[in-house]
């Protein structure tokens, strides 16, 4: 929208414009040459000079009022639009409007509110980390807003520079990194009527993670979600009069953790809960044939601090000099039969003058080690099969230190990261079915088919899209780069405002 200003004509009463008027008759004829010392003044050409001058100076004056032009790059305006709409999402007031920017770049498809629910649905539950699992305190991994403790052993192994940017998280830390991100998000709004989606920032994961084990009953695993369900319901008109279809979510596991069909079974039965039918789901593995399950990364180790941080880190891992052809990290599944992870460890225990292994038998690979990112860091490609589910956090991690990804099943990452990844899986993966390696195809010999101009645009588009699926440290996100978070607000608002727009419910 165009600032607005006076559309009027300026005020001739107060002007020097005072045009010459046709005469009405001889008498005027008559008086206007009985007047001649005057009218030669007036009619002077330096005069005229100057009259025309001034009024070319005062026409661009006014026209100033009416475009829209700054100064400022493009970049400054947006970096600067950016934190006054951040200063709008803590402040309940309605800021003056913007000017020279009135909606910032990052919000083209509108802007989301966010529910203040009571604590029991979020942060009694965060406060409680020590209560989270029955082997142990689960507070140190879910410290630092969710990206967890400090990371250790890197130097050496990573520039001095980035090792601030480097934590040990925990992969189910997406519920309380989203919240902290959402809540100082430039798109949010403190005003439910202009929103066109609304975030309930509710810890599902981490509220049936507690009841997911032995001496915990159905019951158990489904009443945070049911009252929540309940609250919500009954928060004015926003939810009932879409019957939740422009509600979205964060839930910080896989899918089938709120999937569970019968009572013995396992999980919870949050996502089948009638309430929950058309919320849209930011899972960190989706069920592909439910439209409202959104696949997001899992989140690595890297959270940059700026721009810069991304720039720098992309710089390093696209110069690494790397000494294998391909690695694995992982371990066997005893208690599953012909385990195709074991088939990977033979395979590349036995190319071992070309494959590097990490092995992560037990819980020494949890969060990731120094081990894990320098043998991805020194490895061209990384295998990544399936982990307990069709997904696995390796994959990042793999990809966030410049390897190339090898899969063997399509549901590991294509059909799951669609808005976070390259949509041509050829042009930054390999794909090998897995029946091909159980029946004898060699990986070393498919991988060396590649040449080494093919390596270097794959592991170039796997470092173009690592924004994409990092999250950043700083709660308002980073100045331009656009982060997981914020691709993941904007694919929601997009979906949601080309809904609204077409007139299209679901019921």
């Amino acid at each position: 929208m165009l600032p607005m200003s006076d559309h009027s004509s300026p005020d001739r009463k107060n002007s020097h414009y005072h045009p010459l008027r046709k005469p009405k008759s001889s008498d005027s004829v008559s008086d206007f040459n009985n007047s001649k010392p005057s009218s030669f003044y007036l009619l002077h050409p330096r005069l005229c000079l100057i009259i025309s001058i001034l009024f070319v100076q005062t026409l661009l004056l006014a026209l100033s009022f009416y475009l829209p032009f700054s100064l400022y790059p493009l970049h400054y305006r947006r970096h600067h639009s950016s934190s006054s709409s951040l200063t709008t999402t803590v402040n309940t007031t309605t800021p003056p409007p913007d000017t020279a920017n009135p909606e910032p770049i990052r919000c083209e498809f509108g802007r989301f509110f966010v529910y203040e629910l009571p604590p029991i649905f979020n942060t009694e539950i965060y406060r409680n980390c020590d209560k989270l699992n029955p082997w142990h305190s689960r507070c140190e991994a879910l410290s630092n807003d969710g990206y967890g403790r400090e990371a250790t052993g890197l130097s050496g192994i990573i520039p001095t520079n980035l090792l601030q940017t480097w934590f040990w998280t925990d992969q189910f830390a997406t519920e309380i990194i989203f919240h902290n991100r959402i809540l100082h998000h430039e798109c949010r709004t403190n005003d439910p009527e202009s929103a066109v989606a609304y975030y309930i920032p509710f810890y599902a994961g981490l509220a049936v993670g507690k009841h997911l084990w032995f001496g915990y009953s159905a019951k158990d695993r489904d009443q945070h979600c049911d009252m929540m369900l309940d609250w919500i319901q009954r928060q004015k008109p926003y939810f009932n009069r879409s019957k939740g279809w422009d509600h979205f979510i964060t839930m910080g596991r896989i899918t089938w953790d709120f999937r569970r069909s019968k009572d013995e079974d396992w999980g919870s039965r949050c996502i089948y809960m009638p309430a929950m039918r058309n919320i849209t789901r930011l899972l960190i593995e989706r069920n592909r044939w439910d439209y409202f399950d959104i696949g997001v990364p899992y989140p690595t180790g890297f959270h940059p601090r700026n721009d810069a941080d991304v720039v720098h880190w992309q710089d390093f891992v696209r110069s690494r000099d790397r000494k294998t052809l391909f690695c694995f990290a992982g371990a066997t599944r005893g208690v599953i039969k012909n385990d195709f992870r074991g088939v990977l460890l033979s395979q590349c225990r036995n190319e071992s003058d070309s494959c590097r292994v990490v092995d992560c038998a037990g819980t020494r690979c949890s969060n990731g080690t120094s081990e894990i990112l320098a043998t991805f860091l020194d490895s061209n490609f990384c295998l990544q099969p399936r982990g307990d589910s069709f997904t696995r956090r390796s994959i990042f991690d793999c990809m966030v230190a410049g390897s190339i990804p090898v899969f063997f099943w399509r549901r590991t990452a294509y059909y799951q990261y669609e808005w976070f990844l390259p949509g041509e899986p050829e042009s930054y993966s390999v794909f090998i079915h897995r029946d091909e390696v159980k029946n004898g195809t060699s990986i070393r010999k498919v991988l060396e088919g590649y040449t080494k101009e093919d390596v270097k645009k794959m592991r170039e588009k796997v470092i173009e899209f690592i924004p994409r699926f990092a999250y950043a440290r700083p709660s308002r996100g980073l100045e331009s780069v656009k982060d997981a978070v914020d691709v993941a607000v904007d694919g929601v608002l997009k979906r949601m405002k080309q809904q609204r727009e077409n007139g299209y419910r679901w019921r």
